[in-house]
C-alpha cells in the first residue's frame, strides 16, 4: 500500500470519528434542552467542552440584575451525569448542584449585574469521558 492511500485512510477514519463526535454533542443538546422549555428562553449560548476523568471545564457568563435565570448542565444522555458549580468574580461558591443530587438545572435571580465563573465536570461515579454542556436561560416576563 503506498503511503498516499494510508494517510487517506488514516483521514477519513479520524473524519469519520470527528463527526460521530458532533452528532454525539447534537443528541446532547436534545438531552439539555428539554430543561429550557417555555417560560424559559436560551440566551443563545452553548457551552460545550469535552472531558475526561476529573477535568474541570471552566465557562464565564454574565447574569443580569432583575433576571430570572436558568442554567442547565449535562453529559450523557441521563440526567445528573454532571456536577456544576457557579462562582462570582471573586471566587466565592454561589451554587453547586452536587449538593442537590446533580439537579439538570437551577433558577435563581440576582438583584444586580454580576460576572461568574461556571465549572463542570463530570461524576466520579459516572461517565469517565465525554461532553459538558451549559445552558443559561431567561424567564420571559
Amino acid at each position: 500500500m503506498t503511503k498516499i492511500t494510508l494517510k487517506l485512510i488514516i483521514i477519513f477514519i479520524f473524519s469519520l470519528q470527528i463527526s460521530n463526535l458532533f452528532a454525539q454533542a447534537d443528541d446532547l443538546m436534545n438531552v439539555c434542552t428539554k430543561h429550557l422549555q417555555y417560560p424559559y428562553i436560551s440566551d443563545g449560548q452553548q457551552y460545550k467542552a469535552l472531558v475526561k476523568n476529573q477535568e474541570i471545564a471552566e465557562f464565564q457568563a454574565t447574569f443580569y440584575g432583575g433576571s430570572t435565570y436558568r442554567i442547565v448542565a449535562c453529559s450523557g444522555l441521563a440526567d445528573r451525569n454532571l456536577i456544576f458549580t457557579l462562582y462570582d468574580s471573586d471566587h466565592n461558591q454561589l451554587y453547586t448542584n452536587s449538593e442537590y443530587k446533580n439537579s439538570p438545572y437551577w433558577d435563581f435571580k440576582f438583584e444586580s449585574t454580576v460576572e461568574c465563573f461556571i465549572e463542570a465536570q463530570l461524576d466520579p461515579e459516572g461517565p469517565k469521558s465525554g461532553f459538558a454542556i451549559i445552558l443559561i436561560g431567561f424567564k420571559q416576563n
